[in-house]
């Protein structure tokens, strides 16, 4: 009876023994690992990658005609604003003189959301980087939205964080899309995107996640992917630049960063796509531009390609000339967006 007693003991004792070894990598793991746990808890900037952001809704809101800023002989430009996520956000809105008032137009506008580039917050106004282009653009029937974005004009603030700000732009356009459909002047199927410099990466990010095909006019746009866009203009920012580049080297030990960037995408893009580029930009090479036309040929995308000899980043020298192009390139892209 005691030695089948100790066999029972025995054999328990060696199932323990089994187990314990078993065991005790994985506990050990789970003690010197916590980073393990961190790293499957959503992080702040999670939500800005761009799959995610294809994930969440833009319900829209409101589009408020607020004040008129000025009047002209066939269109009206107001000051407007709308919701992104509770957050205020302002613009230039130019309302052709078909439209009376705030009267519902006998034919719904088509619309133009207008994406400028960067401009110092301390010199912005409400307009500034659009108002000339958009001023054209209504005086030949198109209704036209410019937004401020977040933290310029009379917008509520933007975020601290710096690459937050940035990542929320998207957000803030793709909210004002959505928004359209509430503005009862205004043909929510037959919107267009312009955007120049910073504001063309912007347009190139808001057709990438919406994966809409919104036609889309670009001027010396930002091609480059995250972070290589911010890295290429790091000499502009003076003082800034230090901060900034310490912002991106934290960011860059936490996240990965083609989640984040506009050439990851290209391919997801639907829209037909207009660019202009000058020969003399000093802020966007030639070669950039033609990089970009080049991929997005060889994707097999609807993209059109001028090139402007002695140009600027304004496309100054030309101006006349590409706004007219613009237009004729709306016109052909009338039909409906779905």
């Amino acid at each position: 009876m005691a030695k089948k007693i100790l066999i029972i003991l025995s054999a328990f004792f060696s199932i323990l023994f089994t187990i314990f070894i078993f065991t005790i990598p994985s506990r050990r793991q789970e003690i010197i690992s916590p980073y393990l746990y961190d790293f499957q808890k959503e992080r702040p900037l999670d939500r800005y990658g761009f799959e995610n952001l294809r994930k969440r809704e833009y319900p829209g809101s409101k589009i408020k005609f607020e004040k008129i800023i000025s009047e002209e002989k066939t269109y009206i430009s107001w000051l407007f604003s709308y919701q992104s996520d509770g957050k205020r956000i302002t613009g230039m809105a130019n309302l052709p003189k078909v439209c009376d008032g705030f009267l519902a137009c006998q034919s719904k506008l088509p619309v133009v959301v207008m994406l400028r580039g960067y401009v110092d917050e301390k010199i912005y106004f409400t307009g500034l980087g659009t108002r000339k282009a958009a001023g054209v653009f209504a005086e030949n029937g198109f209704l036209t939205l410019a937004p401020d974005f977040l933290g310029f004009g009379g917008s509520d603030s933007q975020s601290a964080d710096i690459l937050e700000a940035r990542f929320y732009r998207p957000v803030e356009v793709l909210n004002l899309l959505s928004s359209i459909k509430n503005l009862p002047q205004a043909n929510p199927k037959k919107i267009f995107l312009w955007g120049h410099s910073n504001g063309g990466q912007i347009a190139l990010s808001v057709l990438e996640i919406s994966q809409k095909a919104y036609p889309t006019v670009l001027w010396a746009p930002v091609t480059h992917g995250f972070p290589q866009a911010v890295f290429d203009y790091l000499g502009e920012l003076d003082d800034q630049g230090l901060k900034v580049k310490e912002a991106i080297d934290k960011f860059l030990e936490e996240y990965n960063p083609e989640k984040y960037s506009v050439d990851n995408y290209f391919l997801d893009i639907q829209a037909p796509i207009q660019v202009h580029q000058g020969e003399n930009d000093q802020l966007v090479k030639i070669s950039w531009t033609d990089e970009f036309v080049a991929k997005m040929e060889s994707l097999g995308k609807k993209i059109v390609y001028f090139k402007y000899p002695q140009n600027d980043h304004n496309l100054k020298q030309s101006w006349d000339l590409v706004v007219q192009r613009d237009i004729e390139f709306f016109r052909r892209n009338l039909h409906p967006v779905e």
